[in-house]
């Protein structure tokens, strides 16, 4: 059998650790009303992620986007490793789907099919079998087009994380559980924070001779991460420092093409920041061609993210932050990830 889960590492999750990764405690967000790290609020939010009207409204967003951008919302190349072919789909109005190829059998996975008309299209152009969907996490810019490449690919398995309600979840997985798609591996982290249970994905490079490439869904964008929907800043440390353990080289394939919004940002904070500079320069120049930004590296990521870098002074001196008496060091870059996610969110508002 070509796709097939591996033997899990460790055993199942501890009842208590709710399925999260051995040393991290996930600890919900307890605003009531206004959730100051979303300007819309959790009113809205709660009906996008749990009800039919979010349903309705992503498939007016599918909807929009398609007539907007027929060919995509930017320009993407495929990215070719010995043996294997990832090739970016550019959906919606700032996503990104995946497709992974294993050139050798033929055999493919999609990551976040948000758009089920792009995604075919690229399986035909290719002329593969999709044989697994990874999804990321349950909102339905990222899974509203499992369903209908289900009912495409009868023998295709979804994966995911049961602690969200991803649709047509066949195939639940935990954390650092591993699946095999021809002869690629891809492993499951466990990285709550956006959602609760949100999951990222990374392509063994190994075999191939490449780098590690990581599926980053809603976790981490170039110079960004994301937004605090359904954890604290402490969880979102954590699953950030997941991500980092990965290794510099590791490509970083992420959700949303938000690069130019995110290092603008970023730009604000450190104004003395030579990384960013050329960085910003260049996304510049990419965007006013329609191009895509990614992939970016995890190397790259942390000279110019300020959500990498909140164990920097330059970035806690240009916050005003402190390091208190007593302050556990993760403590206090969880308070500076919290006031760079603030800051990000007024600054989206404006």
């Amino acid at each position: 059998q070509s796709c097939h889960r591996l033997a899990a590492p460790r055993s199942g999750p501890e009842p208590g650790n709710r399925g999260l990764p051995e040393g991290v405690e996930y600890i919900p967000t307890r605003k009531k009303g206004k959730n100051p790290m979303k300007p819309v609020g959790v009113a809205w939010y709660s009906l996008y992620a749990h009800t039919r009207l979010g349903y309705l409204f992503y498939q007016r967003q599918v909807k929009k986007a398609r007539e907007r951008y027929p060919q995509g919302h930017s320009a993407s190349q495929p990215c070719h490793f010995p043996g294997v072919k990832i090739v970016p789909i550019p959906v919606l109005s700032n996503n990104y789907s995946y497709l992974i190829i294993d050139t050798g059998s033929g055999r493919a996975a999609v990551i976040d099919p948000s758009d089920p008309l792009a995604v075919q299209s690229a399986i035909e152009e290719e002329e593969v079998i999709l044989e697994a969907i990874f999804c990321t996490h349950k909102h339905w810019d990222h899974s509203g087009g499992n369903a209908v490449l289900r009912q495409q690919h009868n023998s295709c398995k979804v994966y995911g994380s049961t602690l969200d309600a991803i649709p047509e979840l066949t195939s639940p997985l935990v954390d650092r559980e591993k699946v095999s798609v021809g002869c690629l591996t891809f492993e499951a982290l466990a990285t709550p924070g956006h959602t609760v249970g949100h999951m990222v994905y990374v392509l063994d490079g190994v075999p191939f001779g490449g780098p590690h490439c990581l599926f980053s869904g809603d976790l981490l964008f170039l110079a960004g991460c994301g937004e605090l929907f359904e954890g604290s800043p402490e969880t979102m440390l954590a699953s950030l420092d997941v991500a980092v353990g990965l290794g510099d080289d590791t490509l970083l394939w992420p959700g949303h093409e938000y690069a130019l919004e995110c290092l603008t940002f970023a730009s604000l904070l450190e104004l003395d920041n030579p990384a960013l500079e050329q960085k910003l320069q260049w996304v510049t120049q990419q965007r006013q061609e329609k191009r895509s930004t990614c992939p970016s590296t995890l190397g790259e990521e942390q000279t110019y993210n300020p959500f990498l870098r909140t164990h920097r002074p330059e970035l806690q001196a240009a916050l005003g932050l402190h390091q208190g008496p007593g302050e556990h060091h993760n403590a206090f870059r969880a308070r500076v990830l919290k006031e760079v996610r603030r800051r990000k969110d007024l600054y989206k508002a404006t």
